[in-house]
């Protein structure tokens, strides 16, 4: 059966469950796609939809851009014992014809969430060679790279220390006890700085805090130079400071709508068949693997909120978060509230037994069909990295044109 792009508008206004799934490969789908359309190429459906979209009778719309993808992955998501699988009427040629958005790149929804953050908080940044300027003449600040620790360990820049984002409430105060020290968040772009940024800024810190604009890519425009191999980080606080944390971030959560649930309520949601549950440990992979929740997956909170459609392409599901500690959890989740998540935290998930190892996700996708990051690596033309930026300067305009996505700002 087709699903027209109508009725799909309908179910995403409505916040009903969907997924809308494009098969193409990656680098097609950067080219344009629906704001909340998620991307599961066709020869890894068997591999990725068991765990990104766990609940087989989720309404599932797949579609192609008229390669003849379509019925082929429609079949393998039936094959799989998915009971609800629709095709998009007339592709991506239909919600163009419809007179819908179309957006660039990966993790668009995200990524204008941050834009929009931006615009409504006015979160204050700093330009590389302000930022550099501060670094030579040895001003007291603290530079926290909101990334992976990988990509912090690719280039960073000079001074940086890793502190993911879902860690900046937890560890920022660690790298700047003091006040009057300047606090500057950075990431490749312009997403993950922006949202570590206003994270402290909402949870109350009293230093003053930045983002670097543009991330590593300003940095590189700029003309500047940026280290490579770096392996600093920050630590947690210990008992006093983590209680400060934990009551910053939970008036944090508790302004954006964010429930607290035990593990009582837990079971009662699980037995919601009607109803797709992701529950994700947001802290640090190994910090996982040491033990976790039972039934919980792996996502560390910065990449949670930055590639949400990832992992949890299923629009219109609840999400449940579990954190040791509470800040990690309590931000995230104030976050994927306002990215109009159905969210809650757990708050005694750590009081049972729990399991060990890694959560088993499949291998990472391979060279083929991927498409290239303009703010990856070392070796990024000059002209895509200032596209990239270009375009991310259009996310707000984009998302009022689409009318979708419900966002809200605290």
């Amino acid at each position: 059966m087709s699903v027209s792009p109508t009725e799909i508008r309908s179910a995403l206004l409505a916040r009903r469950e969907i997924a809308l799934i494009d098969v193409r490969q990656e680098a097609q789908f950067a080219l344009g796609h629906p704001l909340f359309a998620a991307q599961i190429p066709l020869q890894r459906i068997a591999i990725e939809a068991p765990w990104r979209i766990p609940r087989k009778d989720t309404p599932i719309v797949v579609y192609d851009d008229g390669e003849g993808l379509s019925e082929p992955a429609s079949h393998q998501f039936r094959a799989l014992g998915y009971t609800h699988v629709d095709v998009l009427e007339g592709g991506l040629s239909g919600w163009r014809a419809a007179g819908y958005e179309l957006f660039e790149d990966v993790n668009s929804y995200s990524k204008a969430f941050g834009e929009l953050v931006e615009h409504r908080r006015h979160t204050p940044s700093l330009p590389a060679p302000d930022v550099l300027a501060l670094i030579e003449e040895k001003a007291n600040i603290a530079i926290l790279d909101a990334r992976r620790f990988d990509e912090y360990a690719t280039m960073s820049i000079p001074g940086g220390r890793s502190v993911p984002g879902a860690e900046l409430v937890l560890r920022a105060p660690v790298a700047a006890p003091d006040p009057d020290t300047t606090i500057i968040v950075n990431c490749a772009g312009r997403t993950r700085s922006i949202i570590g940024t206003q994270s402290l800024i909402n949870a109350g810190l009293p230093n003053r805090i930045f983002a670097l604009r543009n991330g590593t890519i300003g940095w590189t425009l700029a003309g500047q130079l940026l280290e490579t191999g770096r392996q600093e980080s920050v630590e947690t606080g210990q008992d006093g400071e983590l209680d400060v944390a934990r009551e910053r971030a939970r008036d944090v959560a508790y302004r954006a709508g964010v429930r607290r649930i035990d593990s009582d309520d837990l079971r009662a949601l699980l037995a919601e068949s009607d109803r797709t549950l992701y529950r994700f440990d947001v802290r640090q992979a190994a910090d996982f693997a040491a033990g976790h929740p039972a039934g919980f997956r792996n996502a560390p909170g910065g990449q949670l909120v930055q590639e949400t459609d990832h992992f949890a392409p299923v629009r219109g599901a609840r999400i449940v978060l579990a954190d040791d500690l509470g800040p990690r959890a309590d931000m995230t989740a104030s976050w994927l509230a306002q990215l109009g998540w159905d969210v809650l935290v757990l708050a005694d998930a750590f009081d049972g037994p729990l399991e060990t190892g890694e959560d088993g996700a499949p291998a990472p996708r391979g060279p083929e069909g991927r498409y290239k990051r303009p703010y990856e690596g070392t070796d990024n033309r000059a002209a895509a990295m200032q596209a990239y930026l270009d375009w991310e300067y259009g996310l707000v305009a984009q998302l009022e044109r689409d009318g979708t996505h419900g966002f809200f700002v605290i």
